[in-house]
C-alpha cells in the first residue's frame, strides 16, 4: 500500500473564503490609481491651429480611487517626446479632468497645455501619464504600428505630423479613443 501526500494552502481565519491554490498563486493585474480614460486625437473638422481646433484635441485622465490624487509632477507625454507636466493640481476623488492641447483657463475639470502646435498624431502616438519620477503609470495608444515610427510627413500648413487615416480604437467618434 503507498501512501498520497496532500499539500493544503491554509488561509488566516479572517480571510473567510478558501481560495484554490492556483487563484491563490497568481497576483491580480495592476489597476493603476489614475489612469488615461478616454481621448480625442484627431480634433474635427479642419485642422487650422485655431484655439477652438486645438482645443478639439484631448486626453482625459480618471482617478479610481476613493481619495483625492496629486498630480504635481506627473507628466503626459507623446511619442515624439511633447510633454505637459502637472503644477499644483489635485484630482478629486473617482473625478476625470480633461488636458487640452490649446490655451485657455485652468478649472478644476479642463486643463490647458497652451501650445500653438498640434500634439497627437492623427495616424498613430502613444500617450503615456508618468509619475514624479518619471516612472510609467499608464498608457493609451491608438492607429497602426505603434512600434514602428515610419510613414510620417511633415505637413508645414498643419504644424506638425498630422494624419487622417489608419486610426483605430475609436467608438464611432472621429480620432476618439474610450476605455
Amino acid at each position: 500500500m503507498s501512501s498520497t501526500t496532500v499539500s493544503t494552502r491554509r488561509l488566516p481565519a479572517a480571510a473567510g473564503v478558501a481560495l484554490p491554490g492556483t487563484a491563490a498563486d497568481h497576483p491580480r493585474a495592476h489597476q493603476p490609481r489614475v489612469e488615461i480614460s478616454a481621448g480625442q486625437y484627431d480634433s474635427p473638422g479642419h485642422d487650422d491651429r485655431s484655439r477652438p481646433s486645438l482645443n478639439k484635441e484631448w486626453v482625459e485622465l480618471t482617478n479610481n480611487t476613493r481619495r483625492s490624487v496629486n498630480l504635481d509632477g506627473r507628466t503626459l507625454q507623446d511619442e515624439d517626446g511633447h510633454t505637459y507636466t502637472f503644477d499644483h493640481y489635485r484630482l478629486k476623488d473617482r473625478a476625470t479632468v480633461r488636458i487640452h492641447t490649446g490655451e485657455s483657463r485652468d478649472t478644476r475639470s479642463d486643463l490647458y497645455q497652451d501650445r500653438r502646435h498640434y500634439v497627437w498624431d492623427n495616424r498613430s502616438d502613444t500617450a503615456t501619464l508618468g509619475n514624479d519620477h518619471g516612472r510609467f503609470i499608464d498608457d493609451q495608444s491608438w492607429g497602426g504600428d505603434n512600434n514602428r515610427r515610419g510613414g510620417h510627413h511633415r505637413d508645414e500648413s498643419r504644424g506638425g505630423d498630422r494624419h487622417r487615416d489608419g486610426d483605430r480604437h475609436r467608438d464611432g467618434h472621429h480620432g476618439d479613443f474610450r476605455r
